[in-house]
């Protein structure tokens, strides 16, 4: 009787367990109940940066491996300069390449996305190289190749960061940048709409593209000055777009620091995906300039 007793308690057992309900999945965390850019005003500001792209080239002004110039350079001082113009070359190999050289100048005071130099005279010849490979910038005039000065290398970088190429082919890539749009503005006595792309490490650029054209007008980011913890304003204004090449390529670039006109470029000759050896990036540093003189 209690061996019947014990089978019937195992039987009942085993049947309630088959009627037992499975517990509900858990939901899986690597799925965000809603996608960044996922939006109206997202979906709005992608468009109008579409737009630009195919109307500033298409896939040719996505892809072209490097850009060369010639033109003069002038540096503003509370917008107005007293040089006539400081005439260069200038090399660009994407993603991280550039090379800047300054044609038979005596007195050379800055050179256009680098740094102050003073004023630089040499004996018989007047040029000065710039040259930034990866992370690294260097400074070629007749002393010799010296490293790019730790401040003004860092200031350029940032720059590159926020530059037109970065924001077309790197920020707009990335699935981790929301798109605001920021709707109709004025800007250099443009119709132009704006947008805004802030990546994972809060870091923003804004760009700014006219209604009719479709060309970019302006871009504008800010930073705070490690040293004197004030927040500072960087924007570039581009004009005179001519077609080159089938890539339309603004001639007149404008820098501005909080502000104030500090550079313009005027571009006389332009061209893309030209034979540039690598050579023309490479640097040795050859002397400190902060090092003692030797003695005699």
């Amino acid at each position: 009787m209690n061996r019947l007793l014990v089978v019937l308690a195992l039987l009942l057992g085993a049947l309630g367990a088959a009627q037992t309900p499975p517990a509900p999945a858990l939901p899986t965390p690597s799925q965000p109940a809603v996608k960044l850019n996922d939006s109206d005003n997202a979906r709005q500001a992608r468009a109008v940066l579409d737009q630009t792209i195919q109307t500033m080239g298409g896939q040719p002004y996505l892809t072209y491996e490097n850009r060369s110039e010639t033109g003069r350079y002038y540096r503003l001082y509370h917008g107005r300069t007293s040089s006539t113009g400081t005439p260069y070359n200038y090399y660009v190999q994407y993603p991280d390449k550039d090379r800047f050289e300054v044609i038979h100048i005596k007195d050379i005071h800055i050179i256009p996305g680098t740094i102050d130099v003073g004023n630089i005279k040499v004996k018989n010849k007047f040029d000065l190289v710039l040259i930034h490979n990866g992370d690294k910038g260097f400074e070629t005039t007749y002393k010799g190749t010296a490293a790019q000065d730790k401040e003004d290398l860092q200031n350029y970088l940032r720059r590159r960061q926020h530059s037109l190429e970065y924001i077309f082919r790197k920020w707009l890539r990335d699935q981790n940048v929301a798109l605001f749009y920021e709707g109709p503005s004025v800007v250099d006595g443009k119709e132009t709409e704006g947008i805004t792309l802030l990546n994972s490490q809060n870091d923003s650029v804004s760009v700014y593209l006219d209604q009719n054209t479709h060309y970019p007008v302006k871009i504008s980011y800010s930073w705070r000055d490690p040293k004197d913890k004030q927040m500072n304003v960087e924007a570039e204004v581009y004009d005179s777009y001519k077609l080159v090449q089938g890539i339309w390529t603004p001639h007149s670039i404008t820098r501005y620091f909080n502000g104030e006109t500090s550079q313009q470029r005027f571009v006389t000759t332009a061209s893309y995906n030209q034979k540039l050896p690598d050579s023309m990036f490479d640097a040795t540093v050859s002397y400190d300039p902060e090092a003692p003189p030797k003695k005699r």
